[in-house]
Formats: C-alpha cells, structure tokens, sequence
C-alpha cells in the first residue's frame, strides 16, 4: 500500500501546469493499481446504491428505507419485506469539495487539500466507466465553481485539475459547505451519487440542504483531516492562527488546553458523524497520517460486507 508520503502536491500552478498534469497522472496510476483487483467491481462496492432496477426482496431490518418496503410481500408472508434494488447501469456521481482556507493546512506527510484531491481521484476511478458520468462543485467560501457531469478519463482528469487549482478563499472569509451542498439542488439533476468532501470543522449549518439531496441521491461524505485537528502537541508557547478568520491567539499549551481542546475536537466530530448519519450518509475517514489508500480499501470492503449480509438474511 501506498502512504501519503508519496502524495505529491496538487495545489500549485495553473491548469495547464504540465507538472500538474503529471503528478495528477501519477496519482492516477497509484489510485488504478492499488485498487484494481482488489476492489473489482462497479459503483456497487463504494455505495450499495438503490438505483432503479427492482431486485429481490428480503426481510426489514430496522435502519432500512421504509421507502422501499414491497408490500406484496409483506402482505403474502405476514412479515414487513423489503425491495432491494440494483444500481443503474450508468451512474452520475457529482463531488462537493471544500476547498476553503483550512484546507491548506498539514503537518504529516501531506495537506487536507492534496488529500482531498487524492480522495477525489479514487473516486472517480471507482465510478467512471460504462458511460458512468462526474461533475464537480467546488465551494471556497466567497465562490462556488461548477464543473458539468461528463464521462470520460479525459473530463475526470480536467475535473481533478480544477479542484486542484480552485483559488482559496481571501483572508478572513470562512468556507460554505451550506452552498456548496445546496447547489447540487438547482437544477434538479438526475438520480445518483452525491460525495461531500470536507474537515467539516466549521458550524454544521449544511444538514438541511444534505438532507433534501439524499432525498434524491446516495450520499457519502468523506472526511479529510490532520492530526492537528484533533490534538495539540505538548510545545508549551504557541501561535496560532484560524486559517479562514485570520485571528491569532497567543498561549501557552498545558495539559488542561490540550485536554480540553481534544475533548471539543471530539465532541465535534461525534456531531458530525451523527449529522452524516442522519441524513443517510456513511462516512469514509482519510487523514493526513495515514494510509489513505489503505483506508480506501477498508471502507468499501466493510460496505461490501453490509450489502452482502443483508442480501443474504431472509
């Protein structure tokens, strides 16, 4: 497996940066032999997916869409059944990327934002193909820029580059996952897979226009996030600096501090976690520290194994 040392950095340059074109192309060939053979298969392994095909039923399980209930069976067998469904032929999946100032920040092997541009990647190699189409919105904080549903490696790659290269937001403007989300909403789009990539480690204000978009779509959000974010080091005399608001503050880091601030780093991320719950969305974890390729792997194997428990408890 591949570790984020070998990430290069995607946030230089211009689109027609032949360095970028290459460490995108290299990226891609990390991404496609890693996860070739070992996740085969279609968009079925990343989200077992509703489509619109209708397939067999099998017995409720509390957590299911009661949406899908087949009453026909219900009825004959005395006992609630559900239809599963097979996912359509060619899916349309659309990206929602934070791209907002407190991406630009890590202290591993690589930052939230070349992370964020690596997940992108895998995604796109795990739902293009078969006439499977991407689009992208991409959301700093004072611009949300559109990038039309296309299939394709070409228009992926084209995709991949805009992201890499979207500006970062000016000093003291904080991101807007909030618009990002709802701009997936006009126009209405056709039924597909909607991925929200974040640290979503600003206010949760993006629950009510994530919610009306599972209402027509699968929804995955990916977090993106650096041990920092979760954990002060014990330096004693610091300066920090919000990356979006531009404050700084001055202090000196105790025990209590850094208790404190691992408590509320985790008190928020349990919200989040439940938020994206709520609404329907698992949740894929890649951190800076980690082998997000690894991580990969071990999200869509556990919701392989989901999908397959349920399709064979009757």
């Amino acid at each position: 497996m591949a570790d984020n040392s070998a990430l290069p950095s995607f946030g230089a340059g211009t689109l027609e940066d032949p360095k970028l074109t290459a460490a995108l192309k290299t990226l891609e060939i990390v991404v496609r032999r890693k996860l070739d053979g070992v996740l085969q298969g279609d968009h079925l392994g990343l989200i077992p997916g509703p489509g619109t095909e209708p397939g067999e039923a099998r017995p409720y399980q509390p957590g299911d869409d009661v949406r899908r209930m087949d009453w026909s069976v219900t009825a004959r067998t005395t006992q609630p059944h559900v239809r599963q469904m097979v996912a359509d032929r060619e899916l349309e999946t659309w990206l929602v990327v934070d791209m907002s100032a407190s991406l630009d920040f890590g202290t591993v092997n690589t930052t939230k934002r070349d992370l964020a541009v690596a997940a992108c990647a895998a995604i796109a190699h795990l739902t293009l193909g078969g006439g499977n189409r991407m689009g992208a919105v991409v959301c700093t904080g004072d611009q949300v820029v559109r990038i039309p549903a296309r299939s394709g490696r070409a228009h992926a790659l084209d995709t991949l580059k805009t992201i890499a290269t979207t500006t970062r937001s000016s000093d003291g403007v904080r991101g807007d996952l909030h618009a990002g989300i709802d701009a997936l909403r006009r126009p209405e789009r056709r039924r597909g897979l909607a991925v929200v990539v974040s640290d979503f480690l600003g206010p949760i204000d993006w629950d009510r226009p994530l919610r009306a978009i599972s209402g027509h779509h699968d929804v995955l959000g990916v977090e993106v996030l650096d041990p920092r974010d979760l954990e002060l080091p014990d330096v004693g005399e610091i300066i920090l600096r919000d990356a979006e608001s531009g404050q700084i503050r001055e202090l000196t880091v105790t025990d209590k501090i850094r208790a404190d601030f691992a408590r509320a780093a985790e008190e928020h991320r349990q919200e989040v976690q439940r938020t994206l719950r709520r609404c329907g969305a698992p949740t894929l974890a890649l951190r800076t520290d980690r082998d997000w390729i690894a991580d990969v792997v071990r999200f869509i194997a556990q919701r392989r194994r989901g999908m397959n428990a349920g399709s064979t408890r009757r």
